[in-house]
């Protein structure tokens, strides 16, 4: 309940191998995980290049903000979204 910490995604990462290892069927796809905070620097995550280890952080909130904030963090992250299928689908193509 705190905000979000480099280390954070090492003890993640401990958690995702051992399910790997020990608990993972046959024909399941790689555990995922997710690191819910109350704070989190965009830079930060992306730096750490946690979405290419299965890790996604994201932040809670116990109030909704203003709808305007609401609907411009809804923009970008529809637009990130979509920046990353295509790069996705580009990278494929290649």
């Amino acid at each position: 309940m705190d905000k979000f910490k480099p280390e954070h995604k090492g003890q993640v990462e401990l958690y995702l191998r051992w399910l790997n290892k020990y608990e993972r069927n046959e024909g399941e796809e790689a555990p995922i995980g997710l690191i819910l905070c109350a704070k989190k620097s965009q830079e930060t995550v992306e730096l750490l290049e946690l979405d290419k280890s299965g890790i996604h952080v994201a932040q809670y909130i116990t109030q909704l903000p203003p709808k305007e904030v609401f609907e411009e963090k809804l923009r970008k992250a529809i637009l990130k979204a979509r920046l990353q299928l295509q790069q996705r689908d580009n990278d494929s193509e290649n």
